[in-house]
């Protein structure tokens, strides 16, 4: 592999990550419903979750995934009643806090962790894609696992600070709207984000 195949695929993967989808919403909707916190958690687990699908696509059950609507199905519901579970959740916290007239509390840095990984993970659309896209950029003749050894965390890389960049516009907004009040309605706002990601989850198909 050259340089300036990785750097087509560098370029192909910022503009591929540009694009909003299930994570995208997932970190903007985590960071309105946590209220201005630290989001490296969420930043880690996305990391995470795209280098566990990325790897597993390369090794070869992107082209399962690709194969057998089945297992693409399995994961997409998981992915999707996922997400749906967190949305329910942080609207029934804000609405009990509210009702008590508590301050509202972040989910712990664990959890969110936790949570981004899953949902990344387990996107099969991501796995899929990757069995397609990395190859385009492997030179033949040359060690497989040796380039794929570049190409992953150099990905990787690029989703941290792409999801960084998507948590600090979501900080951006809830740092400007401090009131319990304004906090309140942004964990609503959080938690129907939460929701739209999963029903675009469980909405994609495999092509």
């Amino acid at each position: 592999m050259t340089f300036t195949s990785w750097l087509a695929f560098v370029g192909a993967s910022i503009v591929l990550l540009l694009l909003p989808g299930p994570t995208t919403l997932l970190v903007i909707g985590d960071s309105l419903a946590n209220h201005a916190r630290s989001s490296w958690s969420t930043v880690a687990g996305v990391a995470l979750g795209d280098a566990t699908a990325m790897s597993v696509s390369l090794a070869g059950a992107g082209a399962l995934l690709a194969a057998s609507a089945a297992a693409f199905g399995v994961l997409k519901l998981c992915g999707g009643v996922y997400l749906i579970y967190l949305g329910l959740r942080a609207i029934g916290r804000a609405r009990q806090q509210g009702a008590v007239a508590l301050p509202l509390q972040a989910s712990p840095a664990k959890r969110r962790l936790l949570s981004a990984w899953v949902v990344t993970a387990l996107n099969p659309k991501s796995i899929v894609f990757f069995i397609a896209f990395v190859p385009q950029f492997i030179a033949p003749g040359q060690g497989y696992a040796a380039q794929c050894a570049i190409l992953l965390p150099t990905f990787v890389a690029l989703a941290a600070l792409n999801a960084a960049g998507y948590a600090r516009l979501g900080r951006f907004a809830a740092q400007r709207l401090t009131s319990a009040a304004a906090q309140r309605r942004l964990s609503y706002g959080g938690g129907l984000v939460l929701l739209g990601a999963g029903v675009l989850t469980l909405g994609m198909s495999r092509r």
